[in-house]
């Protein structure tokens, strides 16, 4: 228990401030206008998929470094740590050039209004320009994570949020930048992070000697880098494929439908976000203890965390239950658009509960190296169940059934978890 906290605190902080950061960002973006807002919603997607392959990618290179090191193989974590460096390098070119390319026809496939689709594109390209410094930034992260360092990247992500938050308003009201402001204070955020990073690992903080030269020359373990990070980055990448097929199935319901989904996901960052930091901070935990061998210490680290899990999510629930109307207020003063968002958020967080469950067990089978099984569980939440629910459901109830259709889907997610979960022993040994 101490040992979990110890690693998951600074984590679930750090997520915390994370997506208070998110929401605040979000917030100066409306008070441009609603279209504005809007295009944050469209965009929302892409923007998630880069940091979602940045992330997955660092839970492969996390897992395999921390579990080098509780199998007392300093030169091969060094080695497989130096690789996930530059493969990340290789990632942000490729990403990119992708992204650049398909941004315009994207938002196109949801939106004809010529306001919205701007701003979207104005926001979009600055931000996909400077991808490397998400996927590099993130993969530091992650490497201190491996080595136990969690209050490193706690502090070098607060200090990033703090930057953005405080140059949001100078940047997008004083000097007259408006939507390009904010993605402007993202990215300088995003560098100071990785600033602090780059300091403290010249420092000798990292205790992994990293080169990318060397890094070019072990591919030996692209395999094993892969079998987590790929499965991962599915993980994290699902929402960017749900939240796209939903504004689908949403527009013709009116665009304020998606607007409100969008205002959900920048809301709902703020609970899942902290359960995902306490994942993330048991993940190296995990991975350390299964190369040493010590199982038992392994279902003892499964149970905290779902307890833990258990807890974020209930005071979620209950956050969404009593001020609906106040949350969706922070981002828009339109009745009829808090009136929809309330009735929203009280069908939606009914699942907030049931889906403990899944993210504990995702990030538990991401530290034991077994990414298949976790990508089988995201793709029930995020494809498999939702998407069709959420088709029938809004033929027979209309767009309230798109909203039944995420707790319905945590509900039997949860089940099917609870499957696993019978079977984890063998899973843990072997």
């Amino acid at each position: 228990m101490p040992l979990v906290l110890s690693m998951s605190l600074p984590m679930v902080l750090s997520m915390l401030v994370n997506a208070l950061y998110n929401i605040v960002d979000s917030m100066f973006v409306a008070m441009i206008s609603e279209k504005a807002m809007t295009s944050l919603s469209l965009i929302f997607p892409l923007q998630n998929l880069m940091g979602a392959l940045a992330i997955g990618f660092g839970v492969g290179v996390n897992a395999l470094v921390s579990y080098l090191l509780g199998a007392n193989k300093q030169k091969d974590a060094n080695e497989a740590a130096s690789l996930g460096l530059w493969l990340s390098i290789v990632h942000s070119i490729v990403l990119t050039i992708v992204l650049l390319l398909v941004l315009k026809p994207f938002l196109s496939l949801f939106t004809s209004d010529s306001e919205i689709l701007d701003y979207g594109i104005r926001y979009g390209r600055i931000v996909i320009i400077f991808t490397f410094v998400t996927q590099i930034q993130l993969v530091y992260e992650k490497l201190y994570q491996a080595i136990g360092k969690m209050k490193i990247t706690m502090i070098a992500m607060i200090a990033g949020c703090i930057t953005n938050v405080i140059l949001d308003p100078i940047m997008i009201f004083t000097l007259n930048m408006s939507i390009e402001g904010a993605a402007y204070a993202t990215i300088i955020g995003q560098v100071v992070t990785w600033i602090i990073y780059i300091i403290l690992y010249y420092k000798g903080d990292m205790h992994l000697e990293l080169s990318l030269k060397n890094g070019m020359s072990h591919y030996q373990y692209l395999g094993r880098l892969y079998n987590v990070g790929i499965p991962a980055s599915f993980n994290q990448g699902l929402p960017s494929l749900l939240i796209t097929m939903l504004n689908a199935l949403l527009t013709p319901f009116g665009q304020v439908y998606v607007l409100v989904l969008g205002i959900y996901y920048k809301l709902q960052t703020f609970i899942y976000l902290s359960a995902n930091g306490m994942v993330q901070g048991i993940i190296p935990i995990v991975g350390y203890n299964y190369g040493a061998n010590e199982y038992g210490r392994v279902k003892q680290v499964m149970k905290v965390s779902l307890c833990i899990a258990l807890g974020i999510m209930i005071l979620g629930t209950i956050v969404c239950l009593i001020i609906p109307g106040g949350l969706i207020g922070i981002y828009t003063k339109n009745l009829d658009t808090i009136e929809i968002g309330e009735v929203m958020l009280r069908i939606i967080c009914i699942g907030f509960i049931p889906s403990a469950v899944s993210i504990t067990l995702s990030g538990v089978l991401e530290g034991l190296g077994k990414g298949l099984p976790s990508l089988v569980i995201m793709m029930c939440r995020y494809v498999v169940v939702i998407l069709p629910l959420a088709f029938v459901l809004s033929k027979g109830l209309g767009v309230n059934g798109v909203w039944h259709a995420f707790w319905v889907t945590e509900v039997i997610v949860c089940v099917i978890c609870v499957l696993m979960f019978m079977k984890m022993r063998k899973v843990i040994e072997h």
